[in-house]
């Protein structure tokens, strides 16, 4: 039941159509304090429409205001603050609850259209470090939520596998390479060689040259080069896919910037003939500086393309291959100008759907407030993190409930689910510090304390036996004690639908920890089990906080253990 609609409506007949209904919608906020209700709608716009002060405004509207749904309505000022019917808005959404089960809080805003993303897209021959994290989780979270707003998500994951890297990683494989060892332990042996290799050009700065030599032979097609890309590519690709297993997220394309290489001399050709090409010292780029942007580099001098050609090439592929509604980048936020740039350049070769691709940037994940380097070996690897956080959970298991079952399942939901949820209770455009103690924590704002209140409250059915079929049963409560838990859970959908509006997971996030909070403090101050008239409405609503936990966790791409 979406009552901020049903009042908008309701007001907008009042107010004969003076403001659109999605605008009072809008306006309709949700009071900080209780003590001012559960909505409020501020006259402030009205009054420059009808002449009269605000609280004139708000005085009007609250005799005109006929509905069963709220139990009073107050003027304050300039505003109207409404307070729901507790046991009328309690009985709908548990019995809407029980009824949709994990459908609770769907909506169709994305009629089946599809929405591309662009994510995680780790570099080959390079260990999958906590850096990539983000990108990962971040666009794992938003296909999730975007599918539950009714769209079709495409996850892609754009490989970087092609690069003057590889020439360099070809040069020190052929200098100091061995065989037997790459495939014993391919990327952390690659790693190695590679961070020699910038160790030693420091001193001897004829390898760089060497280095790009070799990817020339690449892009030339040269058959060794080739054979030892491919090989490099395949062997990381095997431990990506490992640890995507271990986070449980899946992707519908591993088509990465080598899979363009033949695609973008269209883009040059295109853009030759809409005559966007401009020289500039030697090298083609497209001017923006209408839009107070630097140019747009296409071509270098020696006539390579670069990768906004090549990022160009992509954009329109995916356009005709997928014909998504949106196009989301989820790509760290010192790459915005490059995104920027992309679109514009696409706007002006006459592509309307650019409007539809948004990058969706983030900060970066840091160790001990610096930045991870690949490059000088300061590196956190996720792999380790993620076993290391599934070791730390077991261990916190077998200390407090060592009879459990399944542990090692429920040590990987929570170890990795641990890891997940502290990246994305931030906000996205923050930087994190890395931390696993902070991240493994039972009490505060974690997921094991988000999973531990939901197995919680199904040790609390399975005590009592409750079954959803039961359905809705009559009830003797006043509802006030419950109210905090219900108007949480009347927030479950307007919460996905403003994560999905702002590419926010970390909405979500936050929700599922309020909701797990007035639970606890719900649990703590009810006796829940105690045989009563009361008891049966109060498990019905325990069975819907396990709904909407679950499910907030589900949204995030974390599991819900039933027992810890």
């Amino acid at each position: 039941m979406n009552y901020k609609k049903e009042l908008s409506q309701q007001l907008f007949t009042i107010l004969e159509g003076q403001l659109e209904a999605g605008e009072l919608e809008r306006l309709i906020e949700k009071p900080k304090h209780q003590d001012y209700g559960d909505l409020a709608f501020p006259c402030f716009t009205l009054a420059k429409t009808m002449r009269k002060s605000p609280n004139v405004i708000a005085q009007e509207l609250s005799q005109k205001i006929k509905s069963p749904l709220f139990e009073k309505i107050e003027v304050v000022g300039a505003y109207l603050n409404f307070f729901l019917n507790k046991s009328k808005v309690s009985e709908q959404i548990i019995s809407e609850i029980l009824t949709q089960k994990d459908q609770f809080g769907a909506q169709d805003i994305g009629a089946n259209r599809n929405v591309t993303i662009d994510m995680s897209s780790p570099n080959i021959a390079k260990p999958f470090s906590m850096g990539h994290l983000r990108s990962t989780v971040i666009g794992n979270a938003l296909a999730k939520i975007s599918e539950k707003c009714g769209y079709k998500p495409i996850k892609i994951n754009h490989l970087g596998d092609w690069g003057t890297q590889f020439g360099k990683l070809i040069t020190a494989y052929k200098l100091w390479g061995d065989a037997e060892k790459v495939k014993l332990n391919p990327i952390k042996e690659l790693l190695t060689l590679y961070i020699k290799f910038h160790d030693e050009a420091e001193n001897n700065p004829s390898l760089v040259d060497e280095g790009r030599g070799w990817f020339k032979k690449l892009e030339d097609g040269d058959k060794e080069a080739l054979e030892l890309w491919q090989w490099f590519r395949d062997e990381s690709l095997k431990e990506f896919s490992r640890i995507y297993e271990l986070m449980n997220v899946q992707f519908d394309s591993f088509n990465g910037e080598a899979f363009y290489n033949d695609k973008m001399d269209r883009v040059v050709q295109l853009l030759e003939e809409k005559e966007l090409l401009v020289e500039s010292d030697q090298a083609q780029v497209v001017e923006l500086t209408e839009i107070e942007l630097p140019p747009c580099l296409i071509k270098k001098s020696d006539g390579a393309t670069l990768y906004a050609t090549r990022d160009l090439a992509a954009a329109i592929y995916r356009k005709e291959n997928y014909d998504f509604n949106l196009s989301l980048y989820v790509v760290g936020h010192e790459q915005s100008l490059h995104f920027k740039q992309l679109i514009a350049v696409l706007g002006k070769m006459g592509y309307e759907w650019s409007e539809k691709m948004v990058h969706v940037p983030f900060g970066m994940m840091l160790k001990d407030g610096k930045k991870m380097s690949t490059r000088k070996g300061k590196v956190v690897l996720l792999e380790e993190v993620l076993t290391e956080s599934i070791s730390m959970a077991r261990h916190n298991i077998e200390e407090k409930n060592p009879n459990l079952a399944n542990k090692d399942e429920v040590a990987k939901q929570v170890g990795v689910g641990a890891v997940m949820f502290h990246d994305l209770k931030n906000y996205r455009m923050n930087d994190i510090e890395f931390s696993l103690e902070e991240m493994l924590r039972f009490e505060g704002e974690t997921g094991p304390y988000v999973q531990y209140t939901y197995a919680r409250a199904c040790s609390i059915l399975r005590k009592a036996q409750w079954q959803p079929e039961s359905g809705m049963p009559a009830n003797h409560l006043t509802w006030d004690q419950e109210w905090k838990v219900v108007s949480l859970l009347l927030e479950f959908s307007n919460t996905i639908k403003r994560a999905f509006d702002n590419l926010d997971p970390s909405q979500v996030a936050k929700y599922i920890v309020d909701l797990a909070q007035a639970f606890n403090k719900y649990y703590g101050e009810v006796k829940i089990l105690e045989e009563n008239e009361e008891q049966q409405a109060r498990l019905a609503l325990v069975y819907s906080v396990t709904v909407v936990l679950k499910e907030g966790l589900r949204l995030l791409g974390i599991e819900a253990p039933e027992e810890m």
